[in-house]
């Protein structure tokens, strides 16, 4: 017999399934045996199927799953090192982002990779990806069905990398992971936990654009995480 929240994932990735195939024409399922070997596999723990970021990237496939998909021309799945220690979250994907199909590439990437070369890393060490993986029309902030509908994929994302240290960057970023409506000016300064992982919140690349005298904030933030994760190297 499963457990309740097994059942309810169940149940998630089931609805997803069908409205996946529902939103690209199909109207029933085939009997053959690569049908049934993904139904047989349905409602089993996923711990018996071990998955990767490649895994989990073709299980999102040509998301159609919210009406984000309407507009986009990438969906923004990630990148970095699949076994980094270290990763970076963002609110979603920008007008670079979603031309190129890669995370933080526009202005506010720029800043990012200054940030991650300034405590002492790379882009390569670390892994960058966001709360949403397809650009908001207009940049507007996510709305929350599209943030319950893509948080899933990412949640799998985090416990495939299992990284040690998060860096929420920005409102949603923060909330989100920390099931929270504290703002994020009163979330920063201070280490917290997602399941057994430190997050760090801290305000997003973009708000600095604008607010360059909230960089100190920033730098204070990187500080403390780096007295951390330099001493256990």
């Amino acid at each position: 017999m499963i457990d309740k929240q097994t059942f309810i994932q169940t149940i998630l990735e089931i609805d997803n399934s069908l409205r996946f195939l529902a939103a690209n024409g199909y109207r029933g399922f085939a009997c053959n045996g690569h049908s049934l070997e993904k139904l047989e596999k349905w409602g089993k723990k996923r711990e018996s199927f071990p998955e990767t970021l490649a895994s989990i990237h073709a299980d999102l496939g040509d998301c159609q799953r919210c009406k984000l998909a309407r507009e986009r021309n990438h969906i923004v799945f990630g990148d970095g090192n699949p076994k980094a220690k270290l990763v970076f979250i963002g609110e979603g994907p920008g007008f670079e982002e979603d031309r190129k199909g890669q995370p933080f590439v526009g202005a506010a990437g720029q800043l990012l990779t200054r940030i991650i070369d300034a405590i002492k890393l790379s882009r390569d060490l670390v892994y960058i990806c966001n709360i949403i993986k397809c650009r908001p029309p207009g940049n507007r902030n996510p709305e929350p069905d599209e943030i319950k509908t893509c948080f899933p994929f990412l949640e799998r994302q985090i416990s495939t990398i299992q990284p040690d240290y998060i860096i929420a960057l920005g409102t949603f970023a923060a909330q989100t992971l920390l099931g929270t409506a504290t703002p994020i000016s009163r979330l920063r300064g201070r280490f917290h936990d997602y399941k057994g992982i430190k997050v760090v919140p801290t305000y997003h690349p973009a708000y600095l654009l604008r607010n360059p005298d909230k960089k100190r904030d920033v730098w204070e933030d990187m500080k403390m995480l780096m007295k951390e994760y330099h001493y256990e190297d």
